[in-house]
This record gives structure tokens, C-alpha cells and sequence, in this order.
């Protein structure tokens, strides 16, 4: 009985044992290159993969920048892919880019893939890098120049139209704001007109404004005859509609000879022009009083002569 028992314990623990390495022998990993031989700085995939039963937590060495001179460029994503014979079995490859710029051969090491049961290697795999052959029996070559690139104002029109389109709207607002401002109706300024004044205020005036200037009391006797008589010549022309400012003194007296003016009035009138030739080419020096009574002879000339408002008919007043 005691025989028996032992050899029932020996065959449970041969047979966990056979189970375990049953199911460790499950688990297949491998890792190969897609080329293992290429071109110094060409490229090539390194695939690490494990063939086991479906979701066993496997975990996959994790790759740095390089292995030796071997340059990895890029992690690729890792894939996963069900065994169409047996869907409880999987393979997870992990796929990496790599390269490298020295030339030999160069033996990737193991890569672990842990596992619950275990860790377990992949094989090495060999990578042979050769240089670029160069043929010395030709001759060299300049490097060729770039290529000139064919680039039109439309290319650059299209790439810079949202910069040309607001240069376009600002140049436009600047226009019509300036074509507004020059045709803006400009808003009606009502200047008041001046008083139209009557001949004779308008050349007494003149006579009072001469007068305050005190010409002749500053010894500017002859400027002062000069103006006194262009007031009056101004007074002549206007009133009787000769030219006096062209004529001399007894020019201007037979003009005068068929106007209806009073003889005293002419005759102060050609007291004062004759008085004015004497100063202005005679070189004569009238006494203040006489200075004085030119004015006032002129301002008398004025007001004796000047026109006389025509008399208004009134009906209205006449009676019935």
C-alpha cells in the first residue's frame, strides 16, 4: 500500500512537469530582417515576433536608439495575427526601421519576451553592410547645379491673394473717400451783401478818409492835390459819363459843357483842379488855408451836384 502511494505522487509530479513544459514549448519567439544584406545608410525592417496561445501577457525587450552600430529610424506599430489553423494561438511581431552608416557584418544579439512561465530568446540575426561601389575608371564629374524652378508673378499671386485682396480693399476705401471729399457738396455760405451806396456817400467817403490821412499837414502837398483830384475825377466820370481820369483840366470842362451843373459849382470845380495842376507841375505851395478850402470846396462840389432822386407819382394821394 505504501508502494503504491509513492508511485501515485512520482506520476502527479511527472505528469505537471511533462504539462509545463508542454505548455512553455508553446510560445515560439523569432526575430528576422527583411533584407540581410544592403547598401551603407540604405534601410530595412528588424521584425521580433512570439507565436503563442492567445491573450498570454507577454512582454517584448524594449528597443533604444540603437543596437551597436545598427541605428534604429522608427518603431513601427506592433501587429498582432490570429493562426487560421488554430484560433487559440497568436503572433505578436514588433517591427522596427533600422540602418546603419559603417560598413561589416554585424550579429543582432538575442531579444527577451517575458512571460509569466518564463523568459524566452529569440535567435541572433546577422546584418552585412556594404559600401557603394565606385567605379575609378571613370572620370570625375562637377556636381550638378539646382534646378532653376519655374516661378511666375500668377504662383505668387495665388499664394500671397488673401495679402493682395486686403492691399486691393484699403487702395479702394483711400479712393473713395478721397473721390467723396473732392465731390461733397459744399453747404451754401450766405454772405451777406454790402449795401449798394449812393454815388455821392460813396465819393464823400473817399473825401473824409483823404482828409484823416492829413496828408498835406505832413508836407505831402502834391500827393495830397494828386488823390483829392482822382476822387473828384472818379466823382465826373461817373456822374456825367465822360473819361476825366484821361483828360486834362480844360479837357474835362468842354465834356462838361453841355451837362447841366450850376456855374458856381463850376467854377469851384475848376478853382480846385487848376490849383492842383499848379502843385503837381508848377511845383506851387498853397497856404494851409487854401490846403483846407480845396477840401471843403470839393465836399460842397459833391453835394450841389449830386444826383436828385426822381419824384415818385403816388395816385393814391391824388384825389377823387
Amino acid at each position: 500500500m505504501k508502494r503504491y502511494f509513492n508511485f501515485t505522487i512520482i506520476l502527479t509530479v511527472a505528469l505537471a512537469l511533462f504539462c509545463l513544459k508542454a505548455g512553455a514549448q508553446t510560445i515560439e519567439p523569432e526575430a528576422r530582417l527583411d533584407k540581410s544584406t544592403m547598401p551603407i545608410g540604405d534601410q530595412t525592417v528588424l521584425h521580433i515576433s512570439a507565436h503563442m496561445p492567445v491573450k498570454t501577457d507577454a512582454t517584448f525587450q524594449a528597443l533604444v536608439d540603437s543596437i551597436g552600430k545598427v541605428k534604429i529610424v522608427k518603431a513601427l506599430k506592433p501587429d498582432t495575427v490570429v493562426d487560421k489553423n488554430n484560433a487559440s494561438l497568436e503572433t505578436i511581431t514588433h517591427s522596427y526601421t533600422v540602418t546603419s552608416f559603417d560598413t561589416g557584418v554585424y550579429t543582432l544579439p538575442e531579444f527577451t519576451i517575458h512571460t509569466p512561465s518564463g523568459d524566452f530568446k529569440t535567435g541572433t540575426v546577422t546584418l552585412q553592410i556594404k559600401a557603394v561601389p565606385v567605379d575609378t575608371t571613370k572620370a570625375f564629374y562637377d556636381i550638378k547645379q539646382p534646378f532653376a524652378v519655374s516661378w511666375t508673378f500668377l504662383d505668387w499671386l495665388k499664394q500671397h491673394w488673401l495679402l493682395v485682396t486686403i492691399i486691393l480693399a484699403i487702395i479702394l476705401l483711400v479712393l473713395g473717400i478721397i473721390y467723396y471729399i473732392k465731390n461733397k457738396p459744399k453747404a451754401e455760405v450766405y454772405v451777406k451783401p454790402e449795401p449798394i451806396l449812393p454815388l455821392d456817400t460813396l465819393i464823400l467817403n473817399k473825401l473824409q478818409a483823404l482828409r484823416d490821412k492829413k496828408l498835406w499837414q505832413q508836407n505831402e502837398v502834391k500827393q495830397y492835390y494828386s488823390e483829392l483830384t482822382d476822387v473828384l475825377r472818379e466823382y465826373l466820370e461817373k456822374r456825367y459819363q465822360i473819361t476825366a481820369h484821361e483828360q486834362t483840366t480844360d479837357e474835362i470842362f468842354i465834356s462838361l459843357k453841355n451837362r447841366d451843373i450850376p456855374k458856381d459849382s463850376r467854377a469851384t470845380l475848376k478853382q480846385i483842379l487848376t490849383l492842383a495842376d499848379l502843385v503837381k507841375f508848377a511845383k506851387e505851395k498853397p497856404i494851409a488855408a487854401e490846403n483846407e478850402k480845396s477840401m471843403e470846396d470839393a465836399i460842397g462840389f459833391i453835394v450841389h451836384t449830386k444826383p436828385q432822386p426822381k419824384p415818385v407819382d403816388n395816385k393814391e394821394d391824388l384825389p377823387k
